[in-house]
Formats: structure tokens, C-alpha cells, sequence
């Protein structure tokens, strides 16, 4: 059987694998009709640092019909460089966000290059671009759901990776908000071993010779292919490498992923900037709380997907958010680690929750497909 090739975003990201998703084939699932790239114009945008991302919009693309109750709406944003167009992957009739059922909206995050970004914003370009957090991106898909579709309740928040993380984000900003929330491959901490694999792929972006003091003079090859090599190394796990790369293919293998690896100054300070987003994530920090409290103040249902061979997200936060909420923890033991679930079927699992959340019980599901 056929299936589609996971896609690695920024070597930190992924596309998981539709039929081990969904548990159909690919091709049964149609890419809805009404899922066009849009762009919400919401003005001068303030960020929680007090500084203005100006003309702000943010992308979004949305899937299936919103119910006279307005009680049907599910929200996932993008993960690390990704965009919503890559999200429809898990949208559909019968997929996993089942459009026949559910109002999804997916949101392109700040940064990713569809919404104001470094790299297209006119009046604030490349380094002029302000840093902004996860809770930044929060707060402007909020803006979107309350002013664009005047919504004041979600059924659930899915999200992947940076996705699992503005998804605990919701969780905590927002407690009252939805009724359910997926983090997959999240947390709501970065900690020291994930801050030092994002601050090494700023650092060799920023070490190529064309980076000029972040206004490049040129593309950035170099530092984006180191970049990538790092990224590649965490985005998996070493059994995973070396079972699916043989010595003497490994030459090849440099080569193509560093085929990949090209971009301007404004790709690279896209990359830079959500990066520095996922580095300042500390819910229990922003709050005033310690973990155990944060975890406390929530009230949508949760259930955390996690991998112990996660080397890009550390999964240590998110298990201990689940254990003092009694939520239920879906482990995967595979050897893709942070790229698990393009080898773990996990939709059936979180379309079953979302249709019943007590129905899910903690369990660890094994690895259904090497790629």
C-alpha cells in the first residue's frame, strides 16, 4: 500500500504519514474544497513584550461547517515551520478532524512565513523584526477565533509539536476556552537540553560568513545546511539513523539534506525568531506558578502524546503536567522519536477522544511502519 513520505519542516518539524493517521489510504481523502489559503488583517498587533508587530495578519485555512451552536469548532495551529497548508494532512471526511463533524481552523503561526513574518513583513524586515512567544501566537489566533468568527468556545485544540506547545499555552491563557486539548509532541516548558539544540541552530545560521550582523549578503547556504545537520540528529533518534541510513550511503544522505537547506535572511530570521519563541516557553514561569499549579488551573479535558525518544521536545514537562491533572499519556515507543507519529497510528486514538474523552485510557502504542 501506498503512503505518503513524511516531510520534515526546518529538520525540527513533521508531516505524519496520512494512513497510519487515519487508517485509510491516502488516496481516499480528499483535500476539502473550502480549505483556501485566507488572511486575517488585524491591524498594529501588540505583543506581550510590549512591542508592535505592525500590519499584522495572520494565515489561516479552514475545513468543514460550523454548527448553529457554534459548538464544533477545533483549533490547530502549525508546528515550527510549518503552514496550514500542510495541516489539511489531517482533515477531511472520516479523517482525523473529521470535517463531516467538526469546524476546523488552521492557523499558519507568527513567523512561519505566511503570516507577518521577518521575511515579508514590509515595514519591519529580517533583524527589525520583534521577537515575540508562543503566548504571542496564542493571543493572535484568539483575536482570530473572537473577531473574525466570532467564536467564544472550541471544542478542542490540537497541535503539534511548537503546535503541542500553543496548545498547552491555550490550556493555560485560556482554561475556560474549549472543552479539550491535544498536545502532541509538546510542552508547556522548553527545557536546558531543548534550549541548547535551539540556540546551536541559531548559532550556525549565525555563523555563516554571508550573515553580516543578521543583514546577510547573500544566501546562507552554510549556516542553514549546519543547522539542518543538527536538526536532522534530534529529529529522530540514533537507532532510527543508523537503521535507515547505511555508511556507505551516508555521503548521499549529507547531500540531500543539504540540497534542502537554502534560504535568504529572511527565511533565516523566520527560523530565528520562533526558535526564540519556543526558548522563552515557561507556562508555570509566566504565570507565577510552579508546574504543579499551572497544571492545576486547567479545565479542558487533556490528552498528552509524548515519545521517550523525543530528542527535539523533552517530554519530562508535558508528563508531569498529565500526572497531576490524571490525564491520560499516549506513549510511543518507536524509534522516530520526536517524528513518532509518522510511524505511530495515533488518529484513531485522537479521534476517539475527541469524540469521548473519558473513553481514553494511558497506553503505549508500537511502531506500525518504519519509514
Amino acid at each position: 500500500m501506498e503512503t505518503k513520505k513524511m516531510v520534515l519542516v526546518g529538520a525540527a518539524c513533521l508531516l505524519a504519514v496520512c494512513f497510519l493517521w487515519t487508517g485509510a489510504p491516502c488516496w481516499s481523502q480528499a483535500t476539502p474544497s473550502e480549505a483556501k489559503q485566507q488572511l486575517a488583517e488585524l491591524g498594529d498587533f501588540k505583543l506581550r513584550s510590549g512591542e508592535i508587530i505592525q500590519d499584522f495578519r495572520l494565515g489561516y485555512r479552514t475545513a468543514g461547517q460550523l454548527n448553529a451552536e457554534k459548538s464544533n469548532a477545533i483549533l490547530w495551529p502549525s508546528w515550527l515551520g510549518g503552514n496550514s497548508q500542510q495541516l489539511l494532512e489531517y482533515v477531511g471526511p472520516k479523517n482525523v478532524v473529521d470535517t463531516e463533524r467538526y469546524f476546523v481552523v488552521l492557523v499558519d503561526a507568527i513567523g512561519n512565513g505566511v503570516s507577518s513574518s521577518p521575511s515579508n513583513s514590509e515595514k519591519q524586515p529580517g533583524k527589525t523584526f520583534p521577537e515575540f512567544t508562543i503566548r504571542d501566537m496564542v493571543e493572535a489566533e484568539h483575536r482570530l477565533l473572537t473577531e473574525v468568527f466570532h467564536l467564544t468556545h472550541l471544542r478542542a485544540v490540537i497541535g503539534i509539536s511548537m503546535g503541542g506547545m500553543q496548545t498547552f499555552e491555550w490550556a493555560a491563557a485560556y482554561p475556560n476556552f474549549m472543552d479539550e486539548v491535544i498536545p502532541i509532541m509538546g510542552s508547556p516548558q522548553s527545557t536546558a537540553y531543548d534550549k541548547l539544540l535551539w540556540t546551536a541552530q541559531i548559532d550556525a545560521i549565525e555563523l555563516d560568513p554571508a550573515w553580516n550582523n543578521g543583514e546577510p549578503k547573500g544566501p546562507l547556504g552554510k549556516g542553514l545546511a549546519l543547522s539542518e545537520e543538527i536538526g536532522s540528529m534530534s529529529a529522530t533518534s540514533p537507532e532510527y539513523r543508523v537503521a535507515h541510513t547505511e555508511t556507505a550511503d551516508f555521503d548521499a544522505f549529507l547531500k540531500d539534506l543539504r540540497a534542502h537547506a537554502r534560504g535568504d535572511g529572511g527565511s533565516a530570521w523566520n527560523q530565528i525568531r520562533q526558535r526564540q519563541a519556543i526558548m522563552a516557553l515557561d507556562i508555570p514561569k509566566e504565570f507565577g506558578m510552579s508546574m504543579e499549579q499551572a497544571a492545576k488551573s486547567i479545565r479542558a479535558k487533556m490528552l498528552v502524546i509524548i515519545s521517550p525518544e523525543d530528542h527535539t521536545v523533552n517530554p519530562i514537562p508535558a508528563k508531569q503536567f498529565a500526572a497531576v491533572l490524571g490525564a491520560p499519556v499516549v506513549t510511543l515507543n518507536s524509534s522516530c522519536g520526536h517524528a513518532g507519529p509518522s510511524c505511530v497510528s495515533l488518529g484513531p486514538t485522537v479521534a476517539k477522544f475527541l469524540e469521548d474523552p473519558a473513553a481514553v485510557r494511558s497506553e503505549t502504542l508500537g511502531e506500525t511502519s518504519k519509514q
